[in-house]
Parts: C-alpha cells; sequence; structure tokens
C-alpha cells in the first residue's frame, strides 16, 4: 500500500526534528509501536488522586475539608501558571495581561463561588471536634496563596497600613519580610509570640518565599503594569481587569473565609481560636491589613474605603 503524501511528509518532519537526538526515527517510531493505549484515568493520574484524602479521624465531613482544601491548592496553582506567564512575557502586551489575568479572575470567581461547601456544606458540631486532631495545621499554612501574593506585587505593599512608614519601597527584602502583613495574624492572642503554625511555616518555606521575591524583583505583575508605556497602562480593559484581580484576591476571598470562621467559630458571642490559633478577626477582615496588590490604579478614596464590603457582609446574615 502506497504511503499517503501527507503521512510522508509528516514522516520527514519527524526525522528532522528527531535527527539530533542520537537516535534515528526508527527507534522512536518503535516506541509509539510498543506503547499502550493511553487512558483517561492514566492520563490524570485517578487513582492517585483519589487516594489523597487520608482523614485524620472518623468524622464522615472530614473528607470534604480535605477534598476541598485539595481543590483549592490545585487553583492556586492554575493561578501561579498564569502569573509566571505574564512575568516572563517580554513584550509590553496589554492583551496578553489581560487575557492572563482574566483566567486568573475565573479561577477566583470559581474559588469564590464554591466556598458555600466551607460555609453550609459541613456541619458544624463534626468540625469543632474533628479540627482538634488538624492541630497545628492551618490553611494559614497555604505556601501558594503566599506566592500569589509575591508574583503580584513588591513585599512592600504586603505590609500592614500602620507599618508602612516605618519602611521604604526600597527597604530591604529580608526586613520586608519580617513585617509582612499576614504573619501579624499568626501570634499567640495572650502572649503575643509566634505560634507554632508560624515558625513551622516560615522554617519550611522562608528560603523559597526569599528565592521567589528576589527573583520578580522589579518584575512583579505590578512593576511589569508600571513600566508599560503610558498608552498601554491606561487600557480601561486592562485596568478593570487589575482592579478585579485585587478584589478578588484582597476582599471578595477574604470575605469567604470571614463568612466560614463566623459559621464555624463565633456563636452566642463567643469566639473559637483558630486551629494553628491565628487572631482571625484581626487578620482576615480586608478593612483591617488593606493589602492592595495595584495601589496605582485606585483613587485615594477607593483605597481609604477599601474593604468596606466586609462590614456589610458583617451586618447582612444572610451571607455567612
Amino acid at each position: 500500500m502506497a504511503i499517503k503524501p501527507e503521512i510522508e511528509a509528516q514522516i520527514k518532519e519527524l526525522e528532522e526534528k528527531y535527527k539530533n537526538s542520537g537516535q534515528d526515527l526508527s527507534a522512536y517510531l518503535d516506541g509509539l509501536l510498543y506503547e499502550k493505549y493511553l487512558t483517561y484515568w492514566d492520563y490524570i493520574h485517578l487513582d492517585t488522586l483519589l487516594s489523597l484524602q487520608i482523614p485524620r479521624t472518623h468524622f464522615p465531613d472530614e473528607e470534604i475539608f480535605i477534598t476541598y482544601h485539595q481543590i483549592t491548592e490545585l487553583y492556586f496553582k492554575l493561578i501561579i501558571h498564569e502569573q509566571k506567564q505574564i512575568i516572563d512575557h517580554k513584550l509590553n502586551d496589554a492583551a496578553f495581561m489581560i487575557t492572563k489575568i482574566g483566567r486568573i479572575n475565573n479561577y477566583y470567581k470559581i474559588l469564590i463561588n464554591s466556598f458555600s461547601v466551607m460555609i453550609n456544606g459541613m456541619d458544624r458540631a463534626q468540625f469543632l471536634k474533628y479540627r482538634m486532631a488538624l492541630l497545628p495545621a492551618s490553611g494559614f499554612q497555604s505556601a501558594q496563596f503566599r506566592m500569589i501574593e509575591i508574583y503580584c506585587t513588591p513585599f512592600y505593599n504586603l505590609l500592614p497600613e500602620n507599618a508602612k512608614s516605618e519602611y521604604t519601597p526600597e527597604s530591604s527584602l529580608e526586613d520586608l519580610f519580617e513585617n509582612i502583613y499576614w504573619k501579624r495574624g499568626a501570634v499567640d492572642t495572650k502572649t503575643q509570640e509566634k505560634t507554632l503554625t508560624l515558625k513551622q511555616f516560615e522554617y519550611r518555606y522562608t528560603p523559597r518565599f526569599m528565592r521567589i521575591a528576589k527573583e520578580v524583583e522589579g518584575m512583579t505583575i505590578y512593576e511589569k503594569y508600571l513600566n508599560f508605556p503610558k498608552e498601554v497602562k491606561e487600557n480601561p480593559l486592562l485596568i478593570k481587569a487589575m482592579k478585579e484581580l485585587d478584589v478578588n484576591a484582597n476582599v471578595n476571598w477574604n470575605l469567604m473565609h470571614m463568612g466560614v470562621a463566623y459559621k464555624h467559630l463565633s456563636k452566642d458571642k463567643q469566639t473559637i481560636d483558630a486551629t494553628g490559633g491565628t487572631n482571625w478577626k484581626d487578620y482576615l477582615p480586608p478593612s483591617f491589613q488593606k493589602i492592595i496588590f495595584f495601589p496605582e490604579i485606585w483613587s485615594d478614596s477607593e483605597r481609604a474605603d477599601w474593604g468596606k464590603q466586609w462590614v456589610e457582609h458583617m451586618l447582612n446574615p444572610q451571607t455567612n
């Protein structure tokens, strides 16, 4: 049977592709011949994936808790995947950044809209029991969420509002990192000492966070935006996408966590400590920290009112 011209052309292209590999095309064709057909379950490692939910107690809802957090981390991975592409892109290309930030916002929307799983999809009585088997682990220890912040904006923008007068954007990365906003949320509420949760987290991830910060110094998403030509910076679609990302990451995401905390950790004016000992009432409200990734694109009044939605959120019980 004669070889079709299009197949012959593809074979020539394959020969060209593999000619410098040290093997001739025939060896690769043998591999293709002997290889098994790919299945869906093998491609996504389904059996492994479904084996990763390992509860530490007998309470059924703990499996929901584990699975939801694993799903969240996978979406964080997708967000970082898009962020790295923005940072690595060499052109002053508003369309490229709009597309990538649009994808990030879609991931955030999915996460934010799915939070009812945590707010309304778990039995409070079960949660208050199995959470005690998780000490001192805490969602506070999500390294990927901290990486998202580092890729978005310089450390200075991650200082709590009342600490910015003590430092400048030119301060050392080490000094800025030591005073980053989220560390203040993981001190013992009684002694003001660092909790074990924070100590573990710093020991495990500080070297990685500092390495990333040094790699992207001057090239975070915000700094890339600042270095765009004026006509690119003023693109209304780009500004809209960046504002949406800022609100999703620094307001809406926190509000969802506040909803979970108030549903499961507050009742009858009694506040229960988080599993890591974090002072969540002072740490989570966006209006308290006023973390803004892209301050230049917001007006003075918008920055002053940052996170006011938290107040409205707490005044409307149906959202909790």
